[in-house]
């Protein structure tokens, strides 16, 4: 007997309620009853985030009715940003952010639950004469419209 999803899915329903700051990201469970859990937070997340979430799974859970492993984490650093609560909580960061008609790599400085405004800076041709100049470009861009988008990890800081 396989585990259920629907009943693994409201044991992380259940863990993510004691801390409504965490949401989940993704949840597999493969045939050989690897359960992996994918969470991130509106905050930074801490191990003990991770071990809570483990904790509301496996002590609800028997391992002598059903084998199973079990991996919780956190959304890795370079993994897409999936949901306009990850766009919030990155809003002050640089990412790099792929629609249908261009590839930008911009500032975050708003996110809402519908769309992120974008700012940042370009060198383009003169309208006259020869040469470059550096031109300021903002732009909001509707969730929707956003294919891939990943924080920009700068270790310079």
């Amino acid at each position: 007997m396989a585990l259920v999803r629907e009943q693994i899915m409201t044991l992380v329903e259940q863990g993510l309620q004691e801390d409504e700051s965490l949401f989940l990201i993704d949840l597999q469970i493969s045939g050989d009853n690897s359960i992996k859990v994918i969470i991130d937070g509106d905050r930074d997340l801490s191990i003990s985030d991770c071990v809570n979430i483990s904790r509301a799974i496996e002590h609800n859970l028997d391992r002598e009715i059903e084998d199973f492993s079990l991996e919780v984490a956190s959304c890795g650093a370079t993994e897409p940003l999936a949901f306009p609560r990850q766009y919030k909580k990155n809003v002050g960061r640089k990412l790099s952010v792929k629609t249908e008609d261009q590839d930008i790599e911009a500032d975050l400085v708003a996110a809402d639950d519908e769309q992120i405004h974008l700012k940042w800076s370009t060198r383009e041709p003169k309208p006259v004469g020869k040469g470059k100049h550096k031109v300021h470009k903002e732009e909001k861009i509707a969730f929707k419209d956003i294919k891939k988008a990943q924080v920009i990890i700068n270790f310079n800081k």
